[in-house]
């Protein structure tokens, strides 16, 4: 694999004004399926990692290919970091640990998960090329009898969820490397799975046109959200199925859901409600994912396009916000025992919205 820079007829690549960075072209020589970014800590003194080496945080990005190799790269010089073998088939989802520890995730079609861990270690550099150390496999995780295509670790990072194209999505320890439970409702291959960015609530997406609000903790179904025609949506009683959900995604303050059907619809949930309050046509769509900040939505499509929406913004309440902060280290059970009102502990754990 190399970088590729875009040159000039002069054969010096070109340089953009006040020093932007030049276009690059990451050259992974195999389809590319899979694709996460992660923020990578600054280097310590002494450490002669390229990809930090003024000491500051940088961006990395990994690729899934199609042969089962796993690139991860550093994003602005265009370093090859490391290159992970194991898999045996397409890499097809890669999930970083949301608190900024070296630990990736990868899904594969061959029906497992790997766990990764990409501490730092250079063995030796040639010329401009960097190679560290192949990144150490932590876990495989088997029990999906079915392609797995989805993977997503909870912020706190004590759980992972897993889709395979099954009716039931998995659920795993990130502590142990343990299933804890299968999260089984839908009736049809589960096909995307979020969580919330306070780990309270997970979303899975099923081709049954179905979006199931769980908790993880307890494994409970707490809300059913049913994609039916658009005329129909003021109806929330309507057991018509007419489209094979895609993706589903949180928003960045927990508020809203995004979900990209076959119906050629982008839908945008409020949680507290049973029904969408905004749509958005598109055609072939397949991802969907909000901006980190919020007030934008992007989706992915067949025909190679991504496509940006602007997306509801919210002040979140303080009610929201405290119970946003509660829940980022306290579990449901947790919840349950403090000596509290029983609406109060309703409320924080999204029993009602």
């Amino acid at each position: 694999c190399k970088t590729s820079e875009r040159k000039s007829r002069g054969g010096k690549a070109e340089t953009w004004s006040r020093g932007a960075a030049k276009e690059k072209t990451l050259e992974c020589g195999q389809i590319v399926w899979g694709l996460a970014f992660s923020a990578w800590p600054a280097a310590e003194d002494g450490d002669t990692d390229p990809a930090c080496a003024m000491g500051l945080p940088c961006l990395v990005l990994a690729t899934g290919l199609n042969d089962g190799q796993i690139k991860v790269w550093e994003v602005q010089t265009g370093h090859l970091l490391f290159s992970l073998l194991g898999h045996q088939d397409v890499v097809r989802d890669l999930s970083f640990a949301p608190n900024g520890s070296p630990i990736l995730v990868s899904a594969s079609r061959d029906k497992t998960l790997r766990v990764w861990d990409l501490s730092r270690d250079v063995l030796f550099s040639s010329g401009d090329t960097f190679l560290l150390s192949p990144g150490r496999q932590v876990q495989v995780l088997s029990g999906h009898v079915q392609w797995v295509y989805c993977c997503s670790i909870s912020p706190d990072c004590s759980m992972l969820c897993s889709a395979a194209g099954e009716k039931s999505a998995l659920l795993w320890s990130m502590r142990s490397y343990t299933l804890i439970r299968r999260l089984e409702g839908h009736q049809s291959s589960v096909v995307s799975c979020d969580f919330s960015p306070d780990s309270a609530l997970l979303v899975t997406a099923s081709y049954d046109a179905c979006v199931i609000m769980w908790d993880p903790y307890t494994g409970e179904q707490l809300r059913t959200l049913r994609h039916v025609p658009l005329h129909s949506t003021l109806d929330s009683s309507s057991e018509i199925h007419t489209s094979s959900l895609r993706s589903v995604c949180f928003s960045p303050e927990g508020l809203y859901l995004a979900t990209v059907a076959d119906d050629r619809l982008l839908r945008i949930w409020a949680l507290e409600l049973r029904s969408p309050v905004a749509f958005a046509p598109m055609t072939n769509g397949l991802c969907c994912m909000y901006f980190p900040h919020g007030g934008f939505i992007a989706t992915g499509t067949r025909d190679g396009h991504v496509q940006f929406w602007t997306a509801p913004r919210v002040l979140s309440s303080l009610k929201h916000l405290c119970r946003k902060a509660l829940r980022t280290f306290l579990t449901t059970y947790q919840v349950l025992a403090l000596p509290i009102p029983r609406k109060l502990k309703e409320f924080l754990t999204y029993r009602t919205f």
